[in-house]
């Protein structure tokens, strides 16, 4: 494993954050997310065999990887996931 940083898109804020520390916790342990840059990066302790389960699982919350080619629906979802898990995280926070 080896310590990695990704672009995530449609993280907003503190409530976004504690979303994702908490939904990725259990499949790949502590994630640092940086509020101070654009587009948000995350920063993890992930062997490369597992990126594209990180890929699906940030997808389904609602923040894809600035990297992913999405279609026009598909965008359109992932911000539509990405307020419903800001809200969850604000919630929780």
């Amino acid at each position: 494993m080896a310590l990695q940083s990704f672009e995530v898109n449609n993280v907003k804020c503190g409530g976004c954050a504690n979303t994702l520390k908490k939904a990725l916790k259990e499949d790949f342990g502590e994630v640092e997310v940086n509020l101070e840059v654009m587009p948000r990066v995350i920063t993890l302790d992930i062997d490369d065999t597992k990126i594209d389960t990180l890929k699906s699982k940030l997808r389904t919350l609602g923040y894809p990887l600035v990297t992913d080619e999405l279609s026009t629906f598909e965008n359109i979802q992932t911000k539509a996931k990405s307020f419903v898990s800001y809200a969850i995280g604000k919630l929780d926070s």
